[in-house]
């Protein structure tokens, strides 16, 4: 007998902070996942600019604390945004939404302290929407004494089953999700004991040092196919410099954009600086796809999602990076009929069923946590 399908809208605002990629699916939990629709909905420029402000400005709990007044009228209206998000999806689905899955806008992340603030209130969604809303997804995880992220891999484990039944690809399966951050997700084989099947960790930057610069050296907000970067010039003696003084001793923590600082390209040109915070972009992802590849001499796949698989110039820096390592290939997921733009917004889906139905979304080797952690607040507020 099949168990029950839901029907989810997963919310996704990542650190680029440029707007939410919106997916409808229908899943029961496990294995049986249907992408139903995708959409992108851009943030206005004011909201945009004080996304950016507020993050710039939150670099401790303290500020927090001081800022929390502008932080809830901010709040309100991210919710507001994502809710008539919600509503228009609605219009054009006709059956019943069961959950929707929000992941609000992170303003504050830091593992070592426990502390994960993402801006959204689900009771306020949950009023205007009239539907049950799952949120705040990473706090069980961070009380289970878990970093609090990546959160995808569960969804990852789901889409390396159907990959590798439908393209005959075969384990380990790796997604590289090159998002503001960087991160990894290894599939060992194709079992049910899922504690032990999955290692992810998070691998360095992903487009958040390269936004910084191109927002700070140009009216552009991001460096579109890589073409600032590929007319520029890697400024090696700078690179070299920054590679020694970033020194990766393990890829245990969990990563935030203001983990990492631009300043060392300073006097550089736009593209020149575009092109050597690129290519130290690409050293430290490709330095986290030799961790997760260990002593592993199989052929494997490194399935690339995320907005920086879009980025030409960055991705054949992590291969030059990789070249000797002959058993790896990277791969965009949109080769094997899926949109590397909405996998986040997909997963928060079906993380919402999971959380619904009590199942664990993180696990000690994806997030760190001590045991499966079963995430989000459920409410209904209508």
């Amino acid at each position: 007998m099949k168990n029950k399908l839901y029907t989810a809208i997963g919310l996704m605002s990542g650190t680029s902070m440029d707007g939410v990629d919106v997916s409808l699916i229908r899943s029961d939990g496990f294995y049986e996942f249907i992408n139903v629709l995708d959409e992108y909905f851009e943030y206005n420029e004011s909201l945009h600019q004080q996304l950016i402000e507020f993050r710039n400005l939150i670099l401790s709990i303290n500020d927090l604390k001081l800022y929390s007044a502008r932080l809830n009228e901010l709040e309100r209206e991210i919710t507001i945004f994502h809710s008539k998000i919600v509503n228009e999806i609605s219009l054009k689905y006709q059956d019943e939404i069961d959950f929707i899955g929000f992941h609000g806008q992170t303003i504050f992340h830091n593992s070592e302290k426990k502390i994960s603030k993402q801006l959204g209130d689900g009771k306020l969604m949950s009023q205007l929407v009239k539907k049950k809303v799952i949120y705040d997804f990473r706090q069980e995880d961070m009380l289970n004494r878990g970093q609090g992220a990546p959160l995808t891999p569960i969804f990852h484990n789901l889409l390396s089953k159907n990959i590798n039944e439908n393209h005959q690809i075969e384990y380990p399966i790796c997604f590289l999700n090159i998002g503001g951050i960087s991160n990894i997700t290894k599939i060992i084989e194709k079992e049910e004991n899922l504690e032990e099947n999955m290692e992810a960790f998070d691998s360095g930057p992903g487009n958040c040092m390269i936004d910084d610069w191109v927002r700070k050296s140009s009216k552009k907000n991001f460096d579109e196919n890589g073409s600032i970067a590929k007319s520029g010039k890697i400024d090696q003696l700078i690179l070299n410099q920054a590679i020694d003084n970033f020194k990766v001793d393990s890829f245990d923590k969990s990563l935030d954009v203001k983990d990492f600082d631009i300043s060392f390209a300073r006097g550089l040109s736009l593209e020149d600086g575009c092109a050597t915070i690129t290519n130290f972009t690409a050293y430290l992802i490709a330095k986290g796809i030799e961790h997760a590849n260990g002593n592993n001499v199989k052929p494997i796949k490194y399935l690339i999602c995320g907005g920086g698989r879009k980025n030409d110039f960055l991705i054949q820096s992590i291969k030059d990076y990789l070249f000797q390592k002959k058993n790896i290939s990277l791969n965009s997921i949109d080769d094997y009929n899926l949109n590397g733009d909405y996998i986040e917004s997909q997963a928060f889906g079906y993380l919402a069923i999971r959380s619904f139905l009590n199942l664990p979304i993180s696990y000690p080797k994806t997030t760190g946590c001590e045991l499966p952690t079963v995430g989000g607040k459920l409410v209904k507020n209508f």
